[in-house]
């Protein structure tokens, strides 16, 4: 069984930084991308940023490059969100998400369907 607990959100004032981290268990950890999604209050589940299972490939969202960056770290089953000169337009609540099966194509996956295993979230609040 799959697990993933995040942590790491908080209140920070904008220009603030954050980490969040997604402790995973339940499987092999690196056989499999590791993502961040996050979802704002009315809004749908949004893409931020997606690491390939050896770390060689990430991708992000538009709105997030330059300021945040994505890691892992395989020998302790859990992936990161560095998260940099944060704007009150990234409140949200935050979910590591990864994919059921591994991923045998060159694109990394960035849709919600292409994810079967959340974690619970963790909220992120940034204060103007």
């Amino acid at each position: 069984q799959v697990q993933l607990v995040e942590s790491g959100g908080g209140l920070v004032q904008a220009g603030g930084s954050l980490r969040l981290s997604c402790a995973a268990s339940g499987r092999p950890f690196s056989w499999y991308d590791m993502a961040w999604f996050r979802q704002a209050p009315g809004k749908e589940r949004e893409f931020v940023a997606v690491i390939s299972r050896s770390a060689s490939s990430t991708y992000y969202v538009d709105s997030v490059k330059g300021r945040f960056t994505i890691s892992r770290d395989n020998a302790k089953n859990t992936v990161y969100l560095q998260m940099n000169s944060l704007k009150p337009e990234d409140t949200a609540i935050y979910y590591c998400a990864t994919p059921a099966s591994i991923t045998t194509s060159s694109v990394l996956p960035t849709t919600t369907g292409k994810y079967a295993y959340w974690g619970q979230g963790t909220q992120v609040t940034v204060s103007s």
